[in-house]
C-alpha cells in the first residue's frame, strides 16, 4: 500500500454521508477520495471535479460552484495552503511582507468564499513541516471560525497530512490529533507541527484500507481519475501494486 492510497481512503471516509462533493483543480488525491466515496455510496453521491469534462455538473466552472455553495448545495470541499495555523486560518498569498512578498503563491481564487459557505472543508497537505503548519499565518487568505459569526455554515472539519489526521473543534478553534499514519509517531508529528493542538490519551494508527477499498482504488477509481490526472495515475501504476 502506498501513502497516496492511504490518504485517498482516509479522506474518502471523511466524506461519508455527503450528497455533493466538489474538488478544485490540481488536486489528484482529493479527487480520488471523492471518486472513491462516490463508488462506496453506490453512485448516489454527486462529485464535481473542476477541470473535468465528465465529472462535473458545471458548464461555467467556478461561477456555478460558488452559486451552489451559497445555496447550500455543496457538502464538502478540499482546501490546501502555503501556511495553515492552529486556528484554521489559511495563507494562500505568500510570505515575506506585503506587498513585496519574497514568496508568492497562486492566491485565493474562491477559497475565502467557499471556506465560509461549505460546511465540511477538509484541509489537505501531503507535506508536513513547520514551514506549513505555523503558530500564526502571515496573511489570512481564508479565515478559520472566530466563534462570533453564528450565521457561518462553513469552516474546517479536519486536517489531513502525510503524517497524521487531525479533527477540528469549531467552538474551541483548535485541532486535535485523531490518528497517526503507520511509520510515523506522535513525537515526530509534534516536532513537525508549529502550532499547539490537543492530544488524546490514546492516539490510534490511521486504519489501512481493506482489500475491497484497495481493489476500487487500483481499478474503478484509478480508471476514472486517469482522464483528469494521467501523469499522477501513471506514477501510481509505475510503483506496482506492492
Amino acid at each position: 500500500m502506498r501513502l497516496a492510497e492511504l490518504l485517498t481512503a482516509t479522506a474518502a471516509i471523511l466524506l461519508e454521508d455527503c450528497r455533493h462533493v466538489a474538488v478544485g483543480a490540481r488536486s489528484p488525491i482529493p479527487a480520488g477520495a471523492a471518486l472513491l466515496a462516490r463508488a462506496l455510496s453506490g453512485g448516489s453521491m454527486r462529485v464535481s471535479l473542476l477541470g473535468s469534462l465528465r465529472d462535473t455538473m458545471f458548464a461555467n466552472g467556478g461561477v456555478e460552484l460558488f452559486d451552489c455553495a451559497a445555496q447550500g448545495r455543496i457538502d464538502a470541499f478540499f482546501l490546501g495552503g502555503g501556511e495553515i495555523d492552529g486556528q484554521g486560518n489559511v495563507n494562500l498569498l505568500g510570505t515575506g511582507g506585503h506587498p513585496g512578498k519574497t514568496v508568492r503563491w497562486p492566491g485565493c481564487f474562491g477559497s475565502t468564499y467557499l471556506y465560509h459557505h461549505v460546511p465540511r472543508v477538509i484541509l489537505f497537505r501531503e507535506e508536513h513541516d513547520r514551514r506549513i503548519f505555523v503558530p500564526r499565518v502571515e496573511f489570512v487568505s481564508a479565515a478559520g471560525p472566530d466563534g462570533m459569526d453564528k450565521t457561518r455554515r462553513g469552516g474546517p472539519s479536519a486536517l489531513l497530512t502525510g503524517m497524521a489526521l487531525f479533527s477540528f473543534n469549531r467552538e474551541r478553534r483548535r485541532f486535535s490529533l485523531a490518528s497517526v499514519h503507520e511509520g510515523h509517531g506522535e513525537k515526530e508529528v509534534a516536532a513537525a507541527t508549529g502550532f499547539d493542538y490537543d492530544i488524546p490519551a490514546s492516539v490510534p494508527t490511521t486504519p489501512a484500507p481493506d482489500t475491497a477499498i484497495i481493489d476500487l482504488l487500483r481499478g474503478k477509481v484509478r480508471d476514472e481519475l486517469r482522464a483528469l490526472y494521467p501523469r499522477f495515475t501513471e506514477k501510481l501504476e509505475g510503483c506496482g501494486n506492492a
